[in-house]
């Protein structure tokens, strides 16, 4: 096909030229109305305007709009296609008319862009939902007249431009994280304008910029320079103290009855921006817009079918919801007509342009109608039980006789359908995009694009076959981040999260309540910063910043019980004694595990290739990197001579249950026996059907163990278990009993291993020596936990979330139905989902029709753990294609599919779970880019236990995405942190803090191993004591935040080596500008005291004129050559005792003592090496 020929039009007929024409273009089945509108909108010279009956409905028509427009699915990213097309997007605020809260910071970001772009637009398409189209917004002379423009050279003065900032909405952040925020620190200023991708880090030189940057909000280091940044204001309404004047006296103009101390009134007069402001827009203004008057004068108008009543339903909506709300004279609410168009107002708009409805099926309006050439597809699904899976899609090919192209949602799974279609006989071309293929004359192609439906065109014979109609419903799941998770978990988390009164745990003077930061001289030209520690009796203790590894955040129990030492007595040491006793005896007791299992070989399976492949290939889903990573390690493990202990963390429904079964399955392929462990018996019955469907292809047979069974059916899985004839079984910690026997065991699966007790955990130690070992935990007990059994076992973190998610709001509530159909009224209308949890089988039924009443609206659907596991796969498949969009459901959905659309989830009676459970639960949603919402619903305050209460205070605390490590810390000290090796430890880790405890089980193991005795006396080694009596730290005026400097302090006391010196002064220079000296410093005091700890040196002074050395016993440093150095030099230098030398500075100015000690440590080093 010829160049020319592929630039005409496939389906769009000519459209209308004059303003108030109606046409009406009919037979668009499938994609086909997105292409249609794309060739229509590629001849235009001006905007296309595309107005759906729904949010979901703009969603789809715009990923296809970018297939056709050959654009990145990503809808991030700023869209312009070769032709200098522009595709813009008006996103709906996703609030309910008249909300209490404002719409997401990124949903403001992308409206205020596309309203700044509009105007200005020479040829682009819009895609807005029809409730959208109906706000009234801005006058577009506010966003053209409050834009800043910032370039390289420009002079800017820091207090002006704040004072601008504040007036433009933008708030004050100690680091920039999310739109709207901005940071000053010195001569930096970090922001994150509306409207960007990325933030900016601004650098100044006086007053002038020197340099533009844009930096990763997630790291915090710069990334690309650029040349000039636009500002945006930070929201859709001025709020300079003029407006906020402005609209004080239009408040009373509207409500006059209202209440003086209305919060709405309140908050605007004293700056503060209040939640749900957004339906208060036209008292900022004298006047208020509409989208038509954005834009531009050459703009042509697709509407969907049914967009009449979409608009009649949203005015509907608003009405209803203002005369339940108009009543409050605390929060009194503005008309509809003044926040809304009515249908008349919105429809005379339209008319001003030329116009076109498109339609699946013809309508018959005579002249006005042109019916296009294309028709639904056939049914063409792959058959997976059939002999021939592809027989239809072969048949389809070979009739039709034109061209076609297949759509696959990723890379991955184009390369996986590509092999197995092969494998039908069926060999499909890879092509870049939909132009490539229209271009070319392949008769059947393959690319990659997330399409839901696909087009036939019978005149030019070209079909587009998207994989949902091949493999029917297939559930994908997209997945965007792409290198796998490292594995380190900063320690120094910890102490961001000290509040003033917070125990801290010193590691010589024991439990203490940290009183902040504090300056102090310590002669008369020396400040120096500590940290104040109180201890009992009000003894204060000063930490120099240097020491800060001596200090770790205690956690152990409950905050106001923590002990509180007292100074100078032996209290404290005797509690770590006492510990480090009973922590040798642990130590040893791993060690002794360990040992066993290092000296006996394991059992080495064998790979079992093209089956294995197969078996792999039979996983519905596309593995995640993190995943990916975690089989390899398991398949090494297994295939190599040490038996595998493997503990493989990842959150829910990263998909650890799939890791397990490929282990499975390589142990079953070699003989062995495989027990896998679960805590309940639903998990077990759940476990028992996957593990039955995954393996269906197989000669595996898989039983179950659980109180579902009757005795007979037990007994006889029993029997098949001792006689080798059954291969996996599957139970609940009957497994462990003494009476069950196996034949051949050789793999053993735990799940959820935090949620076994003490018992259990000390059988299965035993079982550890023998046979190879894997666990699955989701929460994990925190991480330094595993870590500290990791001298123990191998770790997997599977933690690749989708890249974009934002943290989701929690709301802790009495329950209340109001407070309940809002809830789900407000996802539903925005096309999502919610799950509502009923933890109560026997009431679940009732609670689904409770909720069909309350809210007629909804599609509700039961799911829970005592259906048959097809009926269960069934409801979830469906919940998934939106057959419902209320889920009633028992905690079942912990473990289950993604559903990206589901963003709000309701739990009721939430204080019976526990912390961890929460978090898993509320990690149900969040799972796409959309603001997500979870309602912890409660019974009446006073029926709430004290655990509960804090429980529930601590998951709405923690917001934050990645908060799940922060919650595991939270949720021991809640419970206290027992029950992790052994049944003793709990009180030892309530005397000492958790984190030392661990430390010292560290330190244990290491001396173990080493063949040393663990001393008691000198448990950790502190590192090198160090003073050199010079301002050395990080001054307030060059980062003023108290958090941030304590992380930064405890990170540079904590760095291990020079090189984790180097890159952590690359990022500070990089965040918080160039080191003033008294940093410099501190790092290079730093340097020396990780060079002097290598040389066993306990401590080093500088005075006025001597420095000094104190060796520790096991210094490796030859004390012969301190003696002739004494001997060479007596002026110069001393011994002093039998561990101190002391020799003279030359020079006793800060650079000089700091060059001093170096020089010397430089001259032991290279001794030593000699």
């Amino acid at each position: 096909m010829t160049q020319a020929a592929a630039d005409r039009f496939l389906i769009a007929p000519a459209m209308p030229e004059r303003p108030s024409d109606h046409n009406i273009w009919s037979g668009l089945h499938g994609s086909s109305q997105a292409l249609a509108i794309c060739e229509a909108a590629q001849t235009h010279a001006g905007l296309t305007l595309i107005i759906t009956t729904s949010t979901d409905e703009a969603i789809r028509l715009e990923q296809a709009l970018r297939f056709f427009l050959g654009l990145p699915p990503d809808d991030d990213l700023a869209a312009t296609a070769s032709q200098g097309l522009e595709l813009l997007s008006l996103p709906d605020w996703e609030t309910l008319p008249y909300d209490m809260f404002s719409p997401h910071q990124d949903i403001i970001s992308r409206r205020i862009r596309t309203l700044h772009r509009l105007p200005r637009t020479q040829r682009g398409l819009l895609v807005v939902p029809a409730r959208t189209l109906l706000h009234r917004l801005a006058p577009p002379s506010f966003l053209q007249g409050n834009t800043l423009l910032l370039e390289i050279g420009q002079t800017l003065d820091i207090a002006t431009w704040r004072h601008q900032l504040e007036s433009a909405g933008y708030r004050h952040a100690e680091n920039v994280y999310e739109h709207g925020e901005y940071a000053v620190r010195g001569a930096i200023l970090d922001i994150f304008p509306m409207g960007a991708t990325l933030p900016y880090r601004i650098d100044l030189f006086d007053n002038e910029i020197e340099t533009l940057r844009t930096f990763d909000p997630e790291s915090q280091r710069s990334i690309d320079r650029i040349e000039r940044i636009e500002l945006l204001p930070a929201n859709e309404f001025p709020w300079h103290k003029e407006a906020r004047s402005a609209f004080r006296n239009r408040w009373f103009e509207h409500f006059p009855r209202a209440d003086k101390d209305a919060p709405i009134y309140r908050d605007v007069s004293q700056g503060i921006t209040p939640p749900g402001i957004e339906y208060y827009l036209p008292l900022f203004f004298d006047d208020t817009a509409t989208l038509f008057d954005y834009l531009p004068a050459q703009t042509r108008v697709f509407t969907s079918a049914g967009l009449e009543d979409a608009i009649d339903h949203a005015r509907e909506e608003a009405e209803l919801r203002y005369e339940d709300r108009r009543h409050d004279l605390m929060r009194p609410i503005l008309e509809p007509r003044l926040l809304f168009m009515a249908k008349e107002e919105c429809f005379g708009q339209i008319k001003q342009f030329p116009r076109v409805t498109v339609h699946a099926d013809p309508v018959g309006a005579g002249a006005r109608e042109t019916t296009c050439d294309t028709q639904p597809l056939p049914a063409i699904a792959i058959d997976g039980k059939a002999s021939d899976p592809a027989r239809r899609l072969k048949a389809f090919v070979s009739d039709f006789g034109g061209r076609i192209l297949l759509c696959v949602e990723s890379a991955g799974r184009r390369e996986a359908l590509i092999d197995n279609l092969t494998e039908f006989g069926v060999r499909p071309t890879p092509t870049e995009s939909w132009k490539a293929f229209v271009a070319s004359d392949t008769p059947l192609a393959i690319t990659v694009a997330p399409l839901e439906a696909g087009l036939q065109m019978n005149a030019h014979r070209i079909a587009l076959i998207t994989e949902t109609e091949l493999y029917g419903e297939r559930v994908l799941q997209q997945r965007r981040r792409e290198k796998p998770t490292e594995l380190n978990d900063a320690g120094y988390r910890d102490l961001s999260e000290l509040r003033i009164g917070s125990p801290v745990v010193h590691i010589d003077h024991g439990v203490g309540r940290y009183q902040g930061l504090q300056t102090i001289a310590v002669d008369s030209d020396n400040a120096e910063e500590f940290l104040t520690l109180e201890y009992a009796n009000n003894a204060k203790l000063y930490v120099p910043v240097a020491s800060l590894h001596l200090i770790s955040r205690y956690a152990g129990t409950d905050n106001e019980l923590a002990p509180l030492h007292k100074l100078g007595t032996d209290r404290w040491s005797q509690a770590k004694q006492k510990a480090l006793e009973k922590i040798r005896d642990t130590a040893a007791e791993l060690l002794d595990v360990y040992a066993r299992r290092e000296a006996r070989k394991g059992f080495v399976f064998e790979h079992p290739g093209e089956a294995y492949r197969a078996f792999s290939a039979g996983f519905p889903f596309e593995e995640t990197p993190d995943q990916q990573v975690a089989i390899e390690a398991v398949l090494e493990d297994m295939t190599s001579e040490q038996p595998m202990d493997r503990l493989v963390c990842g959150d829910v429904g990263f998909g650890k249950t799939e890791v397990a079964m490929r282990a499975a399955f390589i142990a079953t392929f070699s003989g062995k026996q495989v027990a896998v462990l679960v805590p309940t018996t639903l998990l077990a019955q759940q476990h028992y059907e996957s593990f039955r469907d995954r393996f269906a292809d197989t000669a595996v047979n898989v039983e179950l163990l659980s109180r579902f069974r009757s005795s007979k059916q037990t007994s006889q899985t029993l029997e098949n278990a001792s006689a080798g004839k059954a291969d996996i079984v599957i139970g609940t910690h009957k497994l462990i009993q003494s009476d069950v026997r196996f034949k051949n065991l050789g793999l053993v699966i735990i799940d959820e291993e935090h949620r076994f007790g003490v018992q259990q955990k000390e059988k299965l130690k035993a079982l550890r020596a023998e046979v190879d070992m894997l666990t699955l935990t989701a929460t994990p007990i925190p991480r330094t936990l595993n870590m500290a059994m990791g001298h123990l076992r191998d770790l997997s973190i599977i933690a690749t979330p989708p890249a974009r998610r934002l943290s989701v709001k929690t709301f802790v509530r009495q329950r209340e139905d109001a407070m309940v159909k809002e809830a789900v009224l407000r996802e539903i209308l925005r096309g999502g989902q919610v799950y509502f949890l009923h933890n109560e089988v026997s009431s679940i039924e009732k609670a689904a029709a409770d909720l069909r009443e309350l809210i007629p609206e909804a599609r509700v659907g039961v799911a829970h753990g005592q259906m048959r596991e097809r009926e269960l796969e069934q409801i979830m498949s469906d919940f998934y294609h939106k057959r419902f969009n209320v889920l009633v459901c028992s905690t079942i959905i912990e473990t289950g599919i993604d559903i990206p659309s589901a963003n709000t989830i309701i739990i009721e009676r939430a204080d019976k779970f526990g912390l961890a459970q929460l978090h898993q639960l509320r990690g149900r949603v969040g799972r796409s880019h959309h603001q997500a919402y979870a309602y912890l619903l409660t019974p009446p305050p006073k029926s709430i236990s004290k655990d509960a209460e804090k429980r529930l205070e601590a998951i709405s605390g923690a917001q934050d995405l990645g908060a799940g490590f922060m919650l595991a810390t939270q949720d021991m000290e809640i419970r206290g942190a027992g029950e992790l090796l052994g049944e003793e430890q709990s009180g030892q880790i309530e005397s000492i803090g958790f984190t030392l405890y661990m430390d010292l089980l560290d330190e244990a193991v290491k001396a173990i191993r080493d063949g040393r005795t663990p001393n008691a006396e000198l448990p950790l080694s502190h590192g090198t004591e160090i003073n050199l009596r010079i301002p050395a730290l990080i001054p307030d005026d060059y980062l003023p935040d108290v958090h941030n400097r304590l992380m930064l302090y405890k990170r540079i006391a904590s760095a291990k080596n020079q090189d984790e010196l180097k890159e952590l002064q690359v990022e500070m220079i990089d965040r918080f500008g160039l080191l003033p000296d008294q940093a410099k410093n501190l790092i290079r005091q730093t340097q020396l005291r990780i060079r002097a700890d290598l040389l066993g040196i306990q401590k080093i002074d500088a005075g006025n004129e001597w420095g000094r050395l104190e060796f520790g016993n096991t210094t490796s440093v030859d004390p012969l050559i301190l003696v002739q150095k004494v001997q060479q030099a007596p002026q110069s230098y001393k011994l002093e005792g039998a561990n101190t030398f002391r020799f003279k500075l030359k020079d006793t100015t800060t650079d000089g003592k700091l060059a001093g000690v170096a020089d010397m440590l430089s001259e032991l080093e290279q001794k030593k090496s000699a």
